[in-house]
C-alpha cells in the first residue's frame, strides 16, 4: 500500500511539472493575458509581482503545486469564473459520454472479439475484423457528421447537437451535472428521454471507436489462449465448448482486458474533443480546445491537470481489479 501511494504521488508530482514548464514555455505572456496590451509599465510590473513571476522557477513551481494541492487552478479570462468550478461543471458532461460509449464498446466488443477468436477464419471473423478496421481507419469526425446527417437530419431518429433540447433546457435541477442521472433523481421522465434521444448518437460513435480497440485485443487474447496445452486437455476430457471457451480461456484474460477496457475509458474521457465539438457537447474536451484557443492557460493547464488525474485513477482502479480476478498478484 505504500508502495502505492508512493508511486501515484510520484506520478502525480510530474504530472505537475510537466504543465507547470508547459506553462512556462508556451508563447504566451500570462501578464499580458491578464492585462492586455494596453496596460501601462506599472499595471504590467504590478501583475508580474501578483503573479509570482518574479520568484526563482523553484519558488514559482512549490507554490504551484501546493495551489493544485488547495483545488486553486486559478480564475478562467474566458469565463472570469475559478477554473476549478468550470471544471466542475463540464466534467460530467464528459464523464456521463464516455461512461455510455464504453458501455456500449464493452458489451458488444469483447463478445464479438470471443465469437471472432472461436470462429477463427469464418466469416463471422472476417465480419469482425472489418467492423475493427473501418473503426480504426474512419476518422471520428466525419463519423459524426455522417450520423448526424442520417439519423438527426434525415430519419429524424436522435436528437440534434446539445445534451437536450430548447424545451427541456435548464429544467432539470443540477445534482451530478449528468443529465440522465438528474432527470431520474428528479422523477422527470419526459426529460430522461430526450437528453438519451441527444447523448445516444455521439455515445455511439464513441462506443465504436472503443469496440474496435477492445474486439481486436479480445480476439489477440482468446487465440492466444485457445491454442495453449490446457484447452486442448480441456477438449479432449468432453467438456463443452462453452466451458472452454467462457469458463477457462476467457478466465485467464480478464486481467488482460482490465487494462484495455481502463486505457479505452481514459482515451474517451481525455480524446473525445472532435466529437464535443461537432454535437455542441459541453465537457472538458470543447472546454480545454476553446480555452487553448482563447490562450487561456490557467483553464488549459488546469484541464489537462484533471486529465492526466483520471488516467492515475484508472491505473490505480485496474491495480485493485487484478487483485480481484488474479488472486496470484495479492
Amino acid at each position: 500500500m505504500l508502495v502505492t501511494l508512493l508511486s501515484i504521488s510520484i506520478t502525480m508530482l510530474g504530472l505537475l511539472f510537466v504543465t507547470f514548464v508547459i506553462g512556462r514555455v508556451m508563447p504566451i505572456d500570462p501578464v499580458l493575458a491578464v492585462v492586455g496590451e494596453r496596460a501601462t509599465e506599472a499595471q504590467y510590473d504590478a501583475v508580474f509581482i501578483e503573479l509570482g513571476l518574479d520568484k526563482p522557477l523553484i519558488v514559482q513551481f512549490f507554490y504551484y503545486v501546493s495551489d493544485v494541492l488547495r483545488g486553486d487552478f486559478g480564475t478562467s479570462l474566458l469565463t472570469a469564473r475559478p477554473v476549478a468550478d468550470d471544471i466542475v461543471r463540464v466534467f460530467p458532461a464528459t464523464f456521463e459520454l464516455a461512461t455510455i460509449g464504453i458501455l456500449f464498446g464493452c458489451l458488444l466488443g469483447v463478445p464479438l472479439g470471443v465469437v471472432a477468436a472461436v470462429k477463427r477464419g469464418s466469416w463471422i471473423d472476417q465480419i469482425a475484423r472489418v467492423v475493427a478496421l473501418v473503426g480504426y481507419s474512419m476518422p471520428i469526425f466525419w463519423l459524426g457528421l455522417m450520423g448526424l446527417l442520417l439519423f438527426y437530419g434525415i430519419l429524424g431518429w436522435v436528437g440534434g447537437p446539445g445534451r437536450q433540447g430548447i424545451f427541456y433546457e435548464d429544467m432539470i435541477p443540477v445534482v451530478t451535472g449528468m443529465i440522465l442521472l438528474d432527470s431520474v433523481l428528479a422523477g422527470d421522465w419526459g426529460a430522461f428521454w430526450d437528453a438519451f434521444s441527444h447523448i445516444v448518437l455521439p455515445a455511439s460513435i464513441l462506443g465504436y471507436y472503443s469496440l474496435a480497440y477492445i474486439s481486436r485485443m479480445t480476439r489477440s487474447f482468446m487465440l492466444e489462449q485457445l491454442s495453449a496445452e490446457y484447452v486442448t486437455t480441456a477438449r479432449v476430457k468432453g467438456m463443452s465448448e462453452w466451458a472452454v471457451v467462457w469458463h477457462h480461456a476467457f478466465r485467464n484474460i480478464r486481467v488482460q482486458l482490465i487494462t484495455v477496457i481502463a486505457l479505452s475509458y481514459a482515451n474517451l474521457l481525455e480524446g473525445s474533443v472532435l466529437t464535443e465539438i461537432i454535437f455542441s457537447w459541453p465537457g472538458i474536451g470543447s472546454y480545454i480546445t476553446t480555452a487553448l484557443l482563447s490562450a487561456d492557460m490557467n483553464a488549459v493547464l488546469g484541464g489537462t491537470v484533471v486529465v492526466g488525474l483520471v488516467f492515475i485513477c484508472l491505473n490505480v482502479f485496474s491495480d485493485l481489479l487484478y487483485k480481484v480476478f488474479d488472486p496470484r498478484s495479492k
